[in-house]
């Protein structure tokens, strides 16, 4: 189903769902809050009209809860565009994670004293607890840059031919979204599934043969997102 028939039958969306009309206003403004470059991607029609079809397909709870729209970039996946844009899910994954990261828990980071207290045997008996907002979005196109290019109001300037895996999380009050270096996404992501550290850095290795320990490692170190080491059972 087209953009057009859908923005016809926004009365519709609302009986389906039974949700009413005003909720299915007040919905498609939150995601289009929530989800800036997306819309931006494909224009305000278009994006209320994909908005429309989401509420349709998956109305929410009341009240709404905050992770309402987590599954968005999955459904645009779905979604019949009239005019293909082939990362517009993965941007939509990207803003959700945003959102999340923004809405995490609080937790203190390990200093650097504290870290050093671990070493040498962190390496090898380790595994890191990161900071709560962690998340990682990865993606065959260059989403940080189209983020950034779209956040500096220079869209033309991507290179959309490149794969890019972020790192998202929130450092004090701010939401910050970091570009990964090669194998870096594997790294945390091992991590986060309390791999080791060596685990963690030998999968990323498979994975990538570019990868560089030291490089992922002060992407976490520098943005102060170890909040922890644990040991695990009978090491």
């Amino acid at each position: 189903m087209n953009a057009s028939r859908l923005l016809e039958r926004e009365g519709t969306v609302a009986s389906s769902a039974s949700v009413t009309r005003s909720d299915v206003v007040s919905l498609t403004e939150a995601l289009a809050t929530r989800f800036p470059v997306s819309r931006a991607l494909v224009g305000d029609d278009v994006f209320r009209a994909m908005a429309h079809a989401f509420i349709e397909s998956s109305p929410p709870l009341f009240p709404v809860p905050m992770a309402y729209g987590d599954d968005f970039g999955d459904f645009i996946n779905t979604f019949p565009l009239p005019r293909p844009v082939p990362y517009l899910g993965d941007m939509a994954r990207l803003e959700a994670a945003r959102t999340r990261a923004c809405h995490a828990a609080e937790a203190s980071p390990l200093t650097v004293v504290e870290l050093a207290a671990y070493a040498p045997h962190a390496w090898e008996r380790f595994w890191a607890v990161l900071h709560p907002s962690v998340q990682i979005v990865r993606s065959t196109y260059p989403i940080v840059s189209i983020w950034e290019a779209h956040i500096a109001e220079s869209p033309s300037l991507v290179d959309s031919s490149r794969p890019e895996d972020a790192l998202v999380a929130r450092r004090e009050l701010q939401v910050e979204i970091h570009r990964l270096p090669h194998g870096g996404a594997a790294f945390v992501q091992c991590l986060m599934s309390k791999a080791t550290f060596r685990e963690a850095a030998d999968k990323a290795a498979v994975e990538d043969p570019q990868f560089d320990l030291v490089t992922s490692l002060s992407v976490l170190l520098s943005h102060h997102l170890i909040v922890g080491l644990n040991s695990r059972a009978g090491r």
